[in-house]
């Protein structure tokens, strides 16, 4: 492959000068984008040393980065890492990550590197995709070294290099109101490093403009970056596709002869039978015991006839799971236990938490984890954050819980409040769903301690980590739980259900369902009974078009593939959708940084596939594989079509295999 990379060490006699001045030196390096990727750190860190230490100067430590210019993940990574004593930086990237540098330390950054070398491809370098805000046009005649990192030919509108221009008013351009005077900021960076006069002395500097321009690419760059960092880090904006059913309104399914129920349908150990084959159960009857803390009772959707407990595939991993199937009589028969549960003001914490593990109530966002278990945390809990984001294309069900069900999603949201002792709920609800947005802002106008948070429309929002980032500013710490940083996390759909569960006293038996998808003869919305086979649901809609077709459970992004139309919906399926297959071709890996790009947890995809080949779980693991997910965001843009997302489930896998060992 072509190599892009956008920089080259200096020449001796070059760095010689830089050196004059600074005795104690720590040096930072980027690892190449645009490159054959192959892990490692480049070796320009070392004969950079070599040079210095040569010259009688004191480098102090070394350390190498990927992307350097990607200023969020430098900054967590810079953190502490200079030492004290350090008197200078020297930088090894391009002119984006010694800008990044200078912004983040108040020691004297130094570039030691030619920004453009002269012996790229085709006789020059490209300046690729820049993970940041572009302040570099790879013009080949840095300034970096006099300025104290700050460009004058981009930072300054008139890309002025011999000083101000005299035309600044109030710190702001004359030719660009919201644009900093780069020589006012360039000053007083010079002076507090004690550098002013260092400047002062030099020759005039002319520009050439001769010099090779990528003010194109950087402006497309500036263009695709610029709402990176609205609401969260990373993160894409996929084609919704929610038009094909947010206009209808949620209708029963329930015309089903017979209904297939997993024991095993929710994080946590299985339920266990509590009911034998040729029993007649009725609507809301327990049908499985929890099998322990962190599971939840199974209950039946319908009254009928056990027929059979058998091992039936799970619709979601495939495996043989222990099922109940129940041929429904049609009538709906609600069991004697479905009894309302009293007046919410007069119950306990501990009568809640206990009514919503008894009504086998689990999130209802994809997860399924016991919501029982949720509302039992170890540490205090000072917000519940309801998500009602539904970031995920072509799904549609939450909205319309929303929009029909607000009372009782305002009343789940009390008794979740309740529950854990917090003083205050939030309903974050994306800015797509303007209907929704009004009605709910409506329902708590008059509610203490209780808002709605209008979200920037952005995959993947709706994940609780990225939501609490979102909306409170903090962030769950590396293998950590939301409760870490004061909060419970809930979905809108989860809410009704609990209230549902008190009020009525219904079990989790039913719920909304999106059908959609290029490849569905007829869309929509649709109250299921838990235990409906696909393939029923499917024929009502009428099928699907052609045979070129993937069925997935949940939504494009996160969504498993279907092959067995035979297995049941579940309480944690959101959705069904049939789209057209895409086949793609892996290529090798170029580093473009992407996938570091748009991940939201701050991770670095691009090892994982490497990793996993090699069976590196160790590596894995310390790249934080645990951290992720699985949204999917960093397969969706990568140019080389890698499929990283099984590479990550492998690593997961595996250093789950190598800690039992």
């Amino acid at each position: 492959m072509e190599d892009y990379t956008k920089y080259q060490l200096m020449s001796k006699d070059k760095l010689l000068p830089l050196l004059e001045h600074t005795d104690k030196i720590f040096v930072l390096g980027c690892n190449k984008c645009f490159k054959e990727f192959k892990t490692g750190d480049e070796p320009e860190s070392k004969v950079f040393r070599a040079i210095a230490m040569e010259q009688g100067k004191t480098v102090i430590d070394c350390a190498n980065f990927d992307f350097l210019c990607n200023k969020p993940l430098t900054m967590k990574k810079l953190h502490g890492i200079i030492p004290a004593e350090a008197e200078s930086v020297f930088v090894i990237s391009c002119g984006l990550g010694i800008q990044t540098v200078a912004e983040l330390t108040e020691l004297p950054v130094f570039a030691a590197c030619d920004t453009i070398p002269c012996n790229g491809s085709h006789g020059m370098a490209r300046h690729g995709m820049a993970l940041t805000k572009s302040r570099c046009e790879a013009c080949g005649q840095c300034y970096l070294n006099l300025t104290g990192g700050i460009c004058p030919i981009v930072d300054c509108s008139k890309s002025l290099v011999n000083g101000q221009c005299g035309g600044c008013k109030n710190g702001k351009c004359e030719v660009d109101i919201n644009k900093e005077c780069a020589w006012e900021n360039i000053h007083r960076r010079l002076e507090k490093q004690g550098r002013l006069s260092e400047y002062m002395n030099q020759d005039v500097h002319i520009r050439d403009y001769n010099k090779i321009n990528h003010a194109l690419v950087n402006a497309y760059v500036k263009s695709i970056r610029e709402n990176r960092f609205e609401g969260y880090y990373g993160g894409i904006h996929p084609n919704e596709r929610k038009e094909q059913s947010e206009h209808i309104k949620p209708t029963p399914f329930y015309n089903v002869k017979t209904l297939i129920i997993p024991l095993h349908q929710h994080t946590g150990a299985p339920a266990q039978p509590v009911v034998a084959a040729g029993d007649y159960v009725q609507m809301g009857q327990k049908i499985g015991e929890a099998g322990g803390f962190v599971s939840s009772m199974i209950h039946s959707s319908v009254s009928g006839t056990v027929t059979s407990i058998e091992m039936r595939p799970h619709p979601t991993t495939g495996v043989d799971v222990l099922s109940v199937l129940i041929e429904n009589d049609g009538k709906n028969t609600i069991h004697s236990s479905v009894q309302p549960n009293g007046n919410l003001a007069e119950l306990s914490a501990e009568e809640i938490v206990n009514i919503v593990r008894e009504k086998g109530i689990v999130g209802m966002g994809g997860a399924a984890f016991p919501t029982s278990v949720k509302l039992q945390p170890s540490k205090p809990i000072d917000t519940v954050l309801l998500n009602g984001c539904e970031c995920e294309p072509l799904l549609t069900a939450d909205h319309w819980v929303m929009l029909e069900y607000a009372d009782e999603i305002i009343f789940g949201l009390s008794a979740l409040l309740k529950a854990v002792g917090a003083e205050k709920g939030i309903i974050v609800i994306e800015d797509n769903k303007h209907d929704a947005i009004a009605l709910m802002e409506s329902k708590v106008a008059d509610i203490p301690g209780m808002e709605v948070v209008v979200a920037k429309t952005k995959y993947p929002q709706g994940a609780e980590k990225m939501l609490i980032k979102r909306v409170l500013n903090r962030w769950v710490p590396s293998g950590g739980l939301p409760m870490d940083v004061g909060c419970v996390v809930c979905n809108v759909s989860t809410a009704k259900a609990v209230s549902d569960a008190i009020k009525t006293g219904m079990p989790l038996v039913e719920r909304v369902v999106t059908v959609a998808g290029e490849r569905i003869a007829k869309p929509g919305n649709f109250i299921v009974k838990i235990g409906t086979p696909v393939k029923d649901l499917l024929e009502h809609c009428g099928g699907v078009i052609g045979n070129d077709v993937t069925i997935k459970l949940g939504g494009p992004m996160m969504g498993i593939e279907c092959k067995n139309l035979d297995v049941p919906i579940i309480r944690g399926c959101n959705g069904i959708i049939a789209i057209e297959t895409t086949v793609s071709e892996e290529a090798p890996c170029i580093k473009c940084g992407r996938c570091v790009d748009v991940c939201p947890m701050e991770l670095f995809p691009l090892y994982y596939p490497i990793y996993a080949k090699e069976q590196n779980w160790t590596a894995m693991n310390e790249k934080n594989v645990r951290d992720c997910i699985e949204c999917r965001c960093c397969e969706y843009v990568c140019s080389s079509k890698i499929p990283i997302l099984a590479s990550i489930k492998a690593g997961k896998k595996g250093i789950a295999g190598m800690e039992k060992k």
